[in-house]
């Protein structure tokens, strides 16, 4: 990100300022300023893949939140669940200051704003799974949990994929393939909650565990859809420009 943020503020003021007064100034500094205006010099692609790699980072968090229940250090990872879901808000923010910079974007602004907001709601939605495991007692925890958060990490896997993807978005094959691949984690998660959902439900399970499983076990799912709508926007934005 410090790349995107290099060519911005008082520098782009100065050679605005010059070129309108027909100064001189270096080539380089003129082609910077022309690429930063035009939408071309890759800002909201890289924007976009630090805030998909947010989802990543923030699932694995949780992975290492689940396996640390009990332990001194569950606190820590539970803070850190949490600093990852501000760093992408701020990338959010960053996304949203660039659109208003920018006369020209690589593509359309409401595209680039839906995959945005997007994006966001994964870290947002895992934050708040962290803070159900934290309240949640420790006996009602499960190895169920573990294999959602694991289909958790490959949707978000996928999904750096496709956004890294939005470059070379003539390649509507390789995204549509991509978004294939989340929609098939997406359908085996929706099947494996079915199936827990039957035996939490129909088992000899106290009322109170069934309540608090059945909350956590829905937030993994809707983590995972969140997934497949954010590979839904890359798709839909590859089909526009092919």
């Amino acid at each position: 990100m410090a790349g995107v943020e290099k060519f911005s503020g008082k520098t782009d003021v100065l050679l605005t300022r010059d070129l309108a007064q027909g100064r001189d100034f270096p080539a380089h500094s003129m082609l910077s300023l022309l690429k930063k205006i035009l939408g071309q010099d890759g800002k909201f692609y890289d924007l976009l893949e630090a805030s998909a790699q947010q989802a990543v980072e923030s699932s694995r968090l949780l992975i290492k939140l689940h396996g640390s229940i009990g332990t001194p250090e569950f606190d820590a990872n539970l803070l850190e669940l949490a600093k990852s879901r501000r760093k992408d808000k701020r990338i959010g923010l960053h996304i949203t200051h660039e659109l208003c910079q920018t006369f020209v974007t690589p593509i359309e602004r409401e595209d680039i704003e839906a995959l945005a907001s997007a994006l966001y709601k994964i870290p947002k939605t895992t934050e708040k799974i962290g803070e159900r495991i934290s309240i949640c007692p420790s006996q009602f925890t499960t190895d169920i949990v573990g294999k959602q958060l694991q289909m958790l990490v490959q949707a978000t896997d996928v999904v750096v994929e496709m956004v890294k993807l939005l470059r070379k978005i003539s390649d509507v094959e390789k995204i549509q393939d991509a978004y294939e691949s989340l929609q098939t984690i997406e359908g085996d998660a929706d099947k494996f909650m079915v199936g827990i959902l039957r035996d939490l439900y129909q088992g000899n399970v106290d009322a109170k565990e069934v309540l608090i499983l059945s909350d956590i076990y829905e937030l993994l799912e809707r983590a995972i859809d969140l997934c497949r709508d954010a590979g839904k926007v890359v798709f839909q934005v590859a089909l526009k420009y092919s």
